[in-house]
Parts: structure tokens; sequence; C-alpha cells
């Protein structure tokens, strides 16, 4: 389990670790901006198709072998785009990186919640947290690498994916083939479940609004790959902290559809921030750092609320909900840089505001379904004792037993019938 969580710190250092040259690149390398932001959608465009063969591939070979497949691939194009020559090959590259990524992550998902001993809610907050240290320290990385070379950090995330690679090839357990094998349609006709379609949904508009500000809001704030680093470093912090310590206190205190709406209302109100006032640097860094307490919030109650209330087997509806979730994401970075080509940086951001208010409305549908999700998680010992009980009750008494038997004789004469 802990050598699956850290191969995930490192994966989702990926997600972050580019923020921070993203402005290098540009200049070094003689692109747009919105050239740039491709690095975001071909990675997670790939990441989100691919994540509908994920369960596929892992019912013929095994999680196992599925993990190191995917890790593989990571090793292999993250220092392929060090390597690079030309942003096009980068933005290739981190195509390939996307596909191993999507074999990982789906894969380590469910590895982890069949090992972690606090419970699906307990691996979920594992998984989250691994996600929030990968995002909060890739452009801590990205940074200290950056400043030596654009191509630093790819190197960097090749080597620990190495790591990581070893690690989960000698002590993960070797994992059976499943006898079941899974359909290669099942996440597609998953979305068919509108409690599963409407979840995804609204994790698509939350991911265009999250992607919005992490792929261009580097492009406003004119720093060093060292200083955007340490903004985008406390940005992660926040998201760990509100993932792992704010998400179950704020659901446990609120519930999970009201905390949620407070989290998408903070996200599109910091989208706003950024939108109104574009051209000032400071305001622009802090909404960003800010922002991570809502990105943290909905990472862990969104992704708990598709596994909770989605009536299909959890890989399914793990890879359903991340096919839907990252194609708003990859789609974000490369539409918010073209729309500052065609108008200004203003337009991309209030455009992010409104997409998460929406993603606020869609929820607002599937609300019975959280409440029973959350209910039914709130008391599962009050159940349990019911189930006790009721098993008692159901045991009939010496004076109940010969009711049964004396009402069972007549039945017996009146139909003609002999009872056993």
């Amino acid at each position: 389990m802990w050598a699956v969580a850290f191969a995930c710190v490192i994966s989702f250092m990926g997600i972050g670790l580019v923020d921070p040259i993203l402005p290098a690149l540009s200049s070094e390398l003689d692109a747009t901006p919105s050239q740039v932001t491709l690095l975001f959608t071909s990675y997670l465009v790939v990441t989100a198709v691919a994540m509908l063969f994920t369960g596929w591939v892992s019912g013929r070979i095994g999680a196992k072998r599925t993990l190191i497949v995917g890790l593989i691939l990571i090793v292999v194009f993250a220092a392929a785009a060090g390597a690079s020559g030309s942003i096009d090959q980068i933005v290739g590259f981190r195509a390939g990186w996307g596909l191993g990524n999507a074999l990982f992550i789906a894969t380590s998902l469910a590895v982890i919640v069949g090992a972690a001993s606090g419970g699906f809610s307990g691996a979920i907050v594992l998984y989250e947290a691994a996600l929030g240290i990968g995002i909060a320290t890739g452009p801590l990385l990205g940074g200290l690498l950056g400043d030596i070379s654009w191509r630093g950090p790819f190197f960097g995330v090749a080597a620990l994916m190495l790591i990581a690679l070893v690690a989960t090839a000698v002590l993960v357990e070797p994992t059976p083939v499943p006898k079941d094998k899974p359909s290669i349609v099942e996440p597609i006709v998953a979305l068919k479940h509108r409690s599963l379609a409407t979840t995804s949904v609204t994790g698509l508009l939350y991911n265009w609004g999250f992607f919005t500000i992490l792929g261009y809001a580097p492009f406003l704030m004119h720093l060093t790959a060292m200083q955007l680093g340490f903004v985008f470093f406390g940005w992660g912090l926040l998201v760990a902290l509100f993932a792992v310590f704010g998400a179950p206190l704020l659901k446990t205190r609120f519930g999970t559809p009201r905390t949620l709406y407070g989290a998408l209302l903070g996200m599109a109100v910091v989208s706003l921030v950024i939108g109104i006032w574009a051209e000032n640097r400071w305001i622009v860094v802090g909404a960003v750092i800010v922002s991570g307490i809502f990105v943290g919030l909905n990472n862990t109650l969104v992704t708990t609320a598709v596994m909770s209330i989605a009536p299909v087997p959890r890989p399914v509806a793990s890879a359903t909900y991340g096919f839907v979730r990252f194609i708003g994401g990859g789609l974000a970075p490369f539409v918010a840089g073209k729309l500052v080509e065609h108008f200004d940086a203003h337009v991309p951001f209030v455009l992010g505001a409104v997409v998460v208010l929406v993603g606020a409305i869609v929820l607002s549908t599937v609300r019975p379904a959280l409440d029973a999700a959350d209910r039914e998680e709130q008391q599962p010992e009050s159940a349990e004792r019911r189930a006790a009980e009721d098993a008692v009750h159901s045991v009939p008494t010496v004076e109940e037993e010969a009711v049964l038997a004396e009402t069972a004789l007549l039945e017996d004469r009146r139909y003609g019938a002999r009872r056993s």
C-alpha cells in the first residue's frame, strides 16, 4: 500500500511539475502560451481516453502488472520529453506520459482501497493525500530543477518514477487475474446511470475551472521558475491539508452536498477574482494559493461521492469518472490560451467561474443520493446493531413454534398438502 502511495505521489507530481517552467518553455522554444498549454491538454486528454481501457487491461494481466506497465511508460516518456528539442515533441511525449499515467492512477486507487486497513474512506483520504503531496512538491521540484534548465523537471520525474517502479515491483504482492473479465465498454455503458453521469459532469466542470487556473495563471504572474515553484508549493500544501483533514471534518459537520456547494462557490469566486484583477500579479498569486483550499475539498469529496453513489463496481466508476473529468481538465488550459489570444486575460477566468457554478447546479440534482450515502456512512454501527437485533427477534420462542406448528397442521388439513 505504501509503495503504491509513494508512486502516486511521484505520478501526481507530473500534474504541477511543468507549471514553473511554462513561461521558460514559451520563451526558450519560441512557443505561444496556447502552444505551451498543450502540455496539459495532450497529457490529460490521453489520460482521460485511456482511463476507459484500464479496467480491461487490468482484468487481463492483473493489477500489479498494470501498475508496472504504467510506471515504465511514465519513466520512458518523461525522459524523452526532457531530451526533446521542440514544443511539438514535448507535447507528443506528454501524451505517452498520459497513457502511462492512466494505467497507473486508475489501478492504484483500486489497489490502495483493497490494501488499506482504514476502510474505503481511509483509502480515499490516503489516495487524496498522495495527490496533494504530489501536486505540492511537483511545482517545487519543477522550480528547483527549472532554474537550472527547463529539461531538469522531466529528467527529475523520470528518476523518481524509476525508484517508484522498483518499489512497486518488489513490495507489492502479486495480484491474481480476475476470473470475470471486464468488458471494454463498461465505463461508457456506466454513464447510463444518472447518479454516476451527473457527478462525473460535475467533476468535468469543476476541473475546467481548476485547470484554467493551473494551466494559465503562471503566465500572469511574471515570476521566475523558482518563484513560481514556491507559489504552487503553497497552493499544493493547502490542497493536501484540506483534502486529508479539512474535507472529512467539514463533511461530518455539514454533509457532502453543502460542503461541496461551498467549495464550488469558493472556487468560482477565486477564478472570478483572477479574471477581474488579471493584471495585478500579487492578487493573482494570492488567489492561486487560496484556490488550493477548494481544490483539496473538491478532489476528496467529489471522488468519494462518485464512489459512494455509483451503482457499478468501483473500478468501473473510477474509470468512468476519470474519463469525464480529465476531458475538462485537458481542454481548459488550451481554450484559455486561445481566449487570451482572441480577447484578453480576463475572459478565461470569468468563464471558469461560470462553468464551476454550473457544476454546483448540476450537483444539486443528485443531492438526495448524496444525503443517503452520508447517512449510510455515518450509521454503519447502528445498521449492524439493527441487523443483529432483527436476527435475534427472528428466532421464534417455544410458544411461537407451537403456534406455527398448529397453524401449519391446520393448513395441511385444509389444503391436503404435506409440509416439511
